[in-house]
C-alpha cells in the first residue's frame, strides 16, 4: 500500500538519453534540481533513469564515463508498460552534428507521438531536429552551435535564448541554462516556494528568464567600454551575410569614417574592416565544422563574393584552407 501511495505522488519520470561527448554540466544541472526537490519534499516526486543506444556506458566531453541502466531496446519496451516515462531528455554536447542513428530518431518520434514530452540539453535540439520534431517549433541551442543549426534546419524556429518550451518540447542552451529550465518545470508542478528552496540549496538566487542572453554582454566579453564601438560591433554581428560598408556604419552611428578607424585602432587594436572580416570568418568556421554546406555556400552565407577570396582570407587567418578544416572533422558517430 505504501508503494502504491508513493507512486501516485510521482509528478514526472525522466529518461536522460546520453549521447557520446555529452555536456556534463548540462546533465548535472538538469538532474540535481530534481534530486534536491525530492529531498525538500520528503518523497520522490521525480524519478529518472539513464539510457544509451546500446545500454553501454557513455563518455562525456570531459572524459568521465557514465553508466546507464537502459538501452534503446529497453526503452521501446518500457513505452507500453508501467515504466513509460513522462519526459525524454536528450543529453549531447560537442560533435553533435556527427551523430547519425536512425533508430534513435525513430524512437524519439515514437515517444513524442505517444504523448511523451521530449527535450534537448545543450545541443540536444540538433538531434530532435534531425528526428523531424522541430519543424515550426521554437527551440534553443548553445550559441556556438546556432549558426550551423540554423543552416541545417531552416524550418526550426531557433533562438539564442536560455531555454524554450513549445508545447511538449523542451530545449535549453546547456551549461547552467539547464538549471533554469528544470526550475521552471518544478515551479509548474508545485509552486514558487519549492523553487526557492531548491535555489537556496543550489546556491543560486533566482530562476533566469528564458529569454535572457546566453553570452556575456559585449562590454564584458570584449572588455570594451566605448558605446560607439559596441554599437558598431553589434551592427557587424547582425550583418554577416550582407556586410555593411564603412560609410553605412558611419551614417548609422553618426561618426566619420576617420573617427571609426581611430576608435577601432585604439579599442580593438585593428581596423574596423579587419575586425569585421575576422567575425565573418569565425562564423564561417562554425559552419564548416557544424554543417555539411558546400564551401561556396558557406562563403556566400558569410558575405564573401567568391569562394577563392573566402579561401584566401580563411587560410591567412587560420593557417589552413576551408577544405582542410572540414577534412579534419571526425567520422560521424554511429551511436
Amino acid at each position: 500500500m505504501i508503494a502504491m501511495n508513493q507512486k501516485t505522488l510521482v509528478k514526472r519520470s525522466f529518461v536522460f538519453f546520453l549521447v557520446p561527448d555529452f555536456s556534463m554540466i548540462a546533465f548535472a544541472t538538469s538532474i540535481e534540481p530534481l534530486r534536491i526537490a525530492n529531498r525538500m519534499l520528503g518523497y520522490n516526486a521525480y524519478r529518472w533513469r539513464l539510457a544509451s543506444s546500446d545500454g553501454k556506458p557513455v563518455t562525456a566531453s570531459n572524459g568521465v564515463e557514465c553508466a546507464v541502466t537502459a538501452s534503446l531496446e529497453d526503452e521501446r519496451r518500457y513505452l507500453t508498460g508501467e515504466e513509460r516515462p513522462s519526459m525524454v531528455l536528450v543529453c549531447s554536447g560537442i560533435n553533435v552534428e556527427k551523430f547519425q542513428n536512425k533508430s534513435v530518431f525513430a524512437w524519439l518520434r515514437e515517444e513524442f507521438n505517444r504523448g511523451v514530452s521530449v527535450g534537448g540539453l545543450c545541443t540536444g535540439a540538433h538531434i530532435l531536429a534531425a528526428a523531424g520534431l522541430l519543424s515550426g517549433k521554437r527551440c534553443a541551442i548553445h550559441w556556438e552551435n546556432l549558426p550551423g543549426f540554423a543552416e541545417a534546419f531552416p524550418k526550426a524556429d531557433v533562438y539564442a535564448d536560455l531555454f524554450e518550451v513549445d508545447g511538449n518540447i523542451y530545449t535549453c542552451a546547456g551549461g547552467t541554462a539547464a538549471l533554469d529550465m528544470m526550475l521552471k518545470l518544478i515551479g509548474d508542478d508545485f509552486d514558487d516556494n519549492l523553487v526557492n528552496r531548491v535555489c537556496e540549496q543550489a546556491l543560486t538566487d533566482r530562476v533566469r528568464n528564458p529569454h535572457d542572453r546566453q553570452r556575456l554582454p559585449l562590454r564584458a566579453r570584449l572588455g570594451v567600454q566605448n558605446s560607439k564601438v559596441l554599437t558598431i560591433i553589434e551592427l557587424m554581428e547582425a550583418s554577416l551575410t550582407e556586410p555593411l560598408s564603412l560609410i553605412e556604419v558611419a551614417d548609422h552611428v553618426g561618426l566619420s569614417r576617420r573617427q571609426i578607424e581611430r576608435l577601432f585602432r585604439h579599442e580593438m587594436g585593428r581596423s574596423p574592416a579587419r575586425y569585421y572580416l575576422e567575425i565573418r570568418l569565425d562564423r564561417a568556421r562554425h559552419l564548416l565544422i557544424q554543417s555539411s554546406m558546400p564551401v561556396v555556400e558557406v562563403a556566400v552565407a558569410c558575405g564573401f563574393v567568391s569562394a577563392s577570396h573566402f579561401s584566401k582570407c580563411y587560410r591567412e587567418l587560420y593557417g589552413r584552407s576551408p577544405q582542410q578544416e572540414r577534412a579534419e572533422r571526425k567520422q560521424p558517430m554511429a551511436a
